[in-house]
C-alpha cells in the first residue's frame, strides 16, 4: 500500500484506505474517492495531481494525495 502521490503515471489503482479528518474524508467522498474504487494519476502540475475518478478528471493537492491509499 502507497500514498496516490507515489503512483505511476497512467497506472490504474484500486483505492484501498483514505485517511484524515472525517472533514477531509467527506471531501474525497464527495470528490469521487471511495473504498475499492478505481483511480488512476494523469499528470502532475506543480506539486498537484490530475486524476482520472469515476470517468471524470479531479484536480487534488499532494497533501490530499497523500491520504489516498492505493
Amino acid at each position: 500500500m502507497m500514498p496516490l502521490s507515489y503512483a505511476e503515471l497512467g497506472q490504474s489503482q484500486i483505492i484501498r484506505k483514505i485517511g484524515g479528518s472525517p472533514e477531509v474524508k467527506k471531501h474525497l467522498e464527495d470528490l469521487g474517492f471511495n473504498v475499492g474504487g478505481e483511480v488512476s494519476v494523469v499528470s502532475t502540475l506543480g506539486g498537484n495531481l490530475i486524476v482520472k475518478v469515476k470517468e471524470s478528471r479531479v484536480a487534488v493537492s499532494n497533501e490530499l494525495a497523500r491520504k489516498i491509499m492505493v
